[in-house]
């Protein structure tokens, strides 16, 4: 098997191709595999990105650094990383897991990457795993927001709300669909004060949350642009003549009484304090 291109899309030259054979190995194949060059590179790999994190986001706390590293390591985000190497086309797998798609199925994928991180750190150094892991991450780093990053639609609808001060979301189970050993949930979320009502499925009721919690999430996104937060209450004209000292009693009375009222307002001749000769 030629290792040449899947060396060019990592980025790194091994010395010692054995490694990197054994960190394509699954224990399927054979009594040589990757599962312990998967530990260490998971170790590799959760260091860098810690270090990673500290560096670039130095106003994020302990918590918000955990939550990013937590989902930026975790098995979809490097089953993605190994789909952009095509990483599946290289892997060392047993009769049986070939024939029932082991070549495609995540948490192999994952563990594989993680194994070529192991083995790069054994070939080189730290450094060099360092490097090949930051070129993989800084450009998803780049495009992506650290406040939602690995946030559930349901943390992030219900940080929405509580950003507008409007109430929070209403979940109940609208229905269930298919036999008792596999049950598809149909969840609705309601928030009221928008008048916003959408529902979601999902195999568990928590699933279903999800899901339409999602939803919601767009829908009230939508539905707050639309109202303007800058836009102020005109105040009816007679209030505001009245703030400024202004009567507007007239303004309430008829026509015919109007002109009455003008005329009995107008100012009284000065003549009147003048003494007749």
């Amino acid at each position: 098997m030629d290792l040449s291109q899947l060396q060019s899309r990592l980025g790194y030259q091994f010395k010692n191709t054995g490694l990197l054979q054994q960190a394509l190995t699954h224990r399927s194949h054979s009594g040589v595999h990757n599962e312990r060059l998967e530990f260490l590179g998971d170790s590799v790999l959760n260091c860098v990105i810690a270090a990673l994190l500290f560096e670039r986001y130095n106003s994020q706390d302990e918590g918000d650094l955990s939550r990013l590293r937590a989902n930026l390591v975790k098995q979809q985000a490097l089953f993605e990383i190994a789909q952009s190497i095509n990483l599946s086309q290289y892997l060392r797998l047993g009769e049986g897991e070939l024939k029932s798609g082991g070549f495609r199925r995540p948490s192999i994928l994952a563990d594989t990457f993680e194994a070529l991180l192991g083995a790069i750190y054994l070939d080189a150094d730290f450094s060099s795993a360092a490097k090949v892991i930051h070129n993989f991450y800084i450009p998803r780093l780049d495009s992506v927001d650290p406040q939602s990053l690995g946030k559930d639609a349901k943390t992030l609808l219900q940080e929405y709300l509580q950003s507008k001060k409007i109430a929070l979301p209403q979940y109940q189970v609208a229905a269930t669909h298919g036999a008792a050993h596999n049950q598809e949930f149909e969840i609705e979320c309601i928030v009221p004060k928008l008048d916003i009502r959408v529902s979601g499925r999902g195999g568990s009721r928590r699933a279903g949350e999800q899901a339409a919690a999602k939803l919601a999430l767009e829908a009230v996104q939508k539905a707050t642009l639309k109202m303007s937060p800058n836009a102020k209450k005109v105040k009816p004209r007679a209030t505001q003549l009245k703030l400024l000292g202004i009567s507007t009693l007239q303004d309430d009375l008829p026509p015919t009484e109007r002109s009455e009222a003008r005329h009995d307002n107008k100012p009284m001749s000065t003549d009147s304090g003048k003494s007749k000769q």
